[in-house]
């Protein structure tokens, strides 16, 4: 996801009057928020990570490897920047913990504080990142949903399903549009098997070819896909009527 921020939404640091961008529930281990600040920093050299977590024995444990431009605080969804407007705000494996009735009240309170331009990331992971999804969200609400699959890690691309964010994870059954996108998903896999002694990564691209071909709102292209990532808008994928539909 870091290279997906240094990717397509560079542009938003790169034109920022603040370059902050915060690191939410970072976790036991600081090690994502020092990896985002590594790669962010050759986009631009002056941005300011801030890896936020709850849990001040996290924070404290944290506090050796802070150097300019990467600091860490205790905080939470209320992201305590005194009244900077950070330009991309990150939970990863966060809003999973909560319930299904609370994801939309973090989002707000997120998107309330989030820069002209700013954009915040809801994503959810399996243990040694090779199965990821994330929706991202602007000042206007919920943009896009993005899949990111390390090739070899999946039989099907809806062996992603369990790692899909709280806003989604409990609509993958009939009659939701997010299970319709696996679905054909999955069969546009399938029929590109013939693809497979080419290598997974043509087999992926083909896949993702045939969903733009049959009208799927995919939003990037060949340059995304060959890393294994396929990115749809979100009004393909948002919950049914009835549930909850920001």
């Amino acid at each position: 996801m870091d290279r997906w921020l240094a990717g397509p939404q560079a542009w938003r640091l790169r034109s920022a009057s603040d370059p902050l961008v915060v690191d939410l529930g970072y976790g036991a281990s600081p090690v994502t928020a020092v990896e985002l600040h590594n790669r962010l920093r050759l986009i631009r050299d002056d941005v300011e990570v801030l890896g936020v977590e709850i849990d001040p024995e996290r924070v404290r444990a944290a506090l050796p490897l802070e150097r300019p431009g990467l600091r860490f605080v205790q905080g939470g969804f209320e992201i305590p920047v005194a009244g900077r407007r950070p330009v991309i705000v990150r939970a990863f494996n966060v809003l999973r913990q909560y319930g299904e009735d609370q994801y939309l009240a973090h989002w707000e309170r997120v998107r309330a504080r989030l820069a002209p331009d700013g954009l915040f990331v809801d994503g959810t992971c399996d243990e040694i990142g090779r199965r990821s999804t994330w929706v991202a969200v602007d000042a206007a609400g919920p943009v896009s949903l993005t899949i990111s699959l390390r090739f070899g890690a999946f039989a099907v691309p809806s062996d992603v399903a369990e790692r899909l964010p709280k806003a989604l994870i409990h609509r993958n059954a009939p009659g939701e549009r997010v299970f319709d996108y696996l679905q054909a998903l999955n069969r546009a896999w399938l029929d590109a098997a013939p693809l497979s002694s080419f290598g997974m990564r043509q087999r992926w691209m083909s896949m993702c070819s045939a969903l733009r071909a049959a009208d799927w709102p995919i939003l990037d292209g060949p340059s995304r896909w060959r890393l294994g990532e396929v990115t749809v808008a979100w009004d393909a994928v948002k919950p049914a009527l009835g549930h909850q539909d920001p």
